[in-house]
């Protein structure tokens, strides 16, 4: 095999491998995060700006937003709002939903505390970034 053969099979397997990695971080579309409990990104009618009112967010629960670098909103106590990313600490992923008091990432099974941040089940070994919300109203948006 001459030196400019093997230069374009090398070069064209460096772009195959290429276009393979980069449509693995893509992801699945079909999927948004939701587990089929009201946890995604919708504002509920709310006003630009605004991620949701505070009708959204149940009590002891929470909704994952993609807004500010992706967001989780809940509400650990009646009227208690919290925001944490939503951008697991283990391994970037994003989490996937928040029921009964945590907010749970599905690609390795870690869970944070909806009140704190905190981890309540590793492979985690650090806890949730808080974010500033600002609740204005029945209007949560973050600060």
């Amino acid at each position: 095999m001459s030196d400019t053969t093997r230069r374009a099979v090398l070069a064209g397997a460096a772009g195959v491998t290429a276009v393979t990695v980069l449509a693995a971080c893509g992801g699945d579309d079909s999927d948004s995060g939701s587990s089929g409990s009201d946890n995604g990104g919708s504002t509920g009618g709310a006003a630009a700006g605004v991620l949701a009112t505070k009708a959204d967010i149940p009590v002891g629960g929470g909704k994952i937003f993609t807004e500010g670098g992706g967001v989780v909103v809940t509400q650990p106590t009646s009227g208690q709002f919290k925001a944490f990313s939503s951008i697991c600490t283990h391994q970037q992923c994003l989490v996937s939903e928040v029921t009964d008091g945590s907010i749970h990432c599905k690609c390795h099974g870690s869970a944070f505390s909806a009140a704190d941040g905190s981890v309540k089940n590793g492979p985690a070994t650090k806890g949730l970034p808080e974010k500033q919300l600002k609740v204005e109203g029945d209007n949560i948006s973050l600060a």
